[in-house]
């Protein structure tokens, strides 16, 4: 598989503003980063790359005082991401209850919920904002028994959590079939064995599949609004949904398309420019797409 490594020079450079840079880049398909002084390396499978769209990440970041300056070129053939899959990831403590690392990093706090993470993704590894939002939001909710719905589900972390908390099922899906496999292994990891099931595609996939109690996505917003309606369709009466991956400014929209799908704002956190809602649908269920 071939792909290109982008070298991205951020002026001036904040950690603040690589990490959300790094996050609308992890939207238009980069699956890596590396971050450094004064910017980021980021790589893309050659078949994702799409120049306009890459420019219009750096036309409409989010931070207008910062400029980015960016250049291609082909990754080594070799494993790009060894160092990362060397040295793995810091463990993030998330919460008093919840801590994720790695198998290389043993020497972490002893929590109720200790996750597991296979270091192939510097994104989804917990130190999202979005992550850490969900993470400690799932560790609130009843889930005995319920079955839970993870779209967008990357490392596999949130179902992993889901399972933790007593969830008898997950399905979780992927556009990306890399991240479908990193998921596999990282259940593994966790000695999570059943109950979870993990498909590649996108929200169609969804279709004809049983009916959750709680659905998770921490997509961007584009694919939230265009996902809503198949959604709402997945849920029992009264389910909740949690959705994240977007900024503080896109609340509202997101919040008027779900009441249109028949659903309730219930809840909204917030972390730095980033957020999270919790919703609850009618009682008489989501709507059919």
């Amino acid at each position: 598989m071939k792909y290109f490594e982008v070298t991205c020079k951020l002026q001036p450079f904040s950690e603040m503003a690589a990490d959300i840079f790094t996050a609308s880049l992890a939207e238009i398909g980069f699956e890596a980063f590396s971050v450094g002084v004064d910017g980021l390396t980021a790589y893309i499978q050659q078949s994702m790359w799409n120049e306009e769209m890459m420019q219009e990440a750096v036309r409409n970041f989010f931070m207008p005082e910062v400029d980015i300056a960016y250049t291609l070129a082909e990754a080594p053939d070799e494993d790009w991401n060894q160092v990362w899959e060397e040295e793995g990831f810091q463990p993030v403590v998330v919460s008093d209850e919840i801590v994720v690392h790695d198998v290389k990093h043993t020497d972490v706090p002893q929590v109720e919920y200790d996750i597991l993470i296979t270091p192939r993704l510097a994104f989804g590894t917990g130190s999202h904002e979005t992550t850490r939002l969900i993470l400690r939001t799932l560790a609130q909710l009843d889930l005995a028994g319920k079955h839970v719905v993870d779209a967008g589900t990357g490392t596999g972390i949130l179902a992993i959590m889901a399972i933790k908390r007593g969830a008898s099922g997950v399905f979780a899906y992927d556009i990306d079939e890399w991240s479908v496999e990193n998921t596999k292994d990282n259940l593994l990891l966790n000695h999570i064995y059943n109950n979870v099931e993990v498909r590649t595609g996108d929200s169609s996939v969804l279709e004809g599949q049983q009916k959750a109690d709680l659905l998770i996505a921490n997509i961007n917003r584009n694919i939230l609004l265009q996902d809503l309606p198949r959604f709402a369709a997945s849920l029992k009466p009264e389910g909740k949904m949690i959705l994240s991956g977007f900024y503080l400014q896109d609340i509202p929209a997101l919040a008027e398309a779900a009441e249109q799908q028949g659903f309730s704002l219930k809840k909204t956190e917030k972390e730095d420019e980033w957020a999270m809602l919790l919703f609850e649908a009618n009682a008489l269920g989501g709507r059919n797409v």
